[in-house]
């Protein structure tokens, strides 16, 4: 199984009108149940806007994210699945249901590059 990144970028689902917030949280939630019930889902949540801190090479520390930064994620959800297809699939769900577009990344998996976790262990 492969876990998948869905996120969205902030400020997405600004377009949405105030008074169908309780709809777009009640259908959001309603993937989520979804997703847990068919025992795919790993975990998720929104992000502070704007509430980031870059932690340079050096150690130190800046308000984020960099100005230059057009698109920063607003929200997420990490699942688990057998291919890339189940992903779009789920990813199509919490479109619809979020009112926006979704972008679906595979995360790395220690079980298909051990070596990346022997490299990450390793002590010189």
């Amino acid at each position: 199984m492969t876990q998948y990144l869905i996120s969205f970028d902030e400020g997405a689902m600004d377009h949405i009108p105030a008074g169908d917030w309780e709809d777009v949280g009640n259908d959001a939630h309603a993937v989520v149940r979804e997703a847990v019930e068919a025992g795919v889902w790993v975990y998720g949540g929104g992000l502070e806007r704007q509430r980031a801190s870059i932690v340079g090479t050096d150690g130190s520390v800046t308000d984020g994210p960099y100005p230059e930064t057009k698109e920063v994620i607003g929200g997420f959800s990490v699942i688990e699945v057998a291919t890339r297809e189940e992903a779009l699939h789920w990813a199509a769900k919490f479109a619809a249901a979020c009112r926006c577009a979704q972008e679906v990344r595979e995360l790395g998996d220690p079980e298909r590059d051990p070596s990346a976790v022997e490299r990450a262990t390793a002590t010189s």
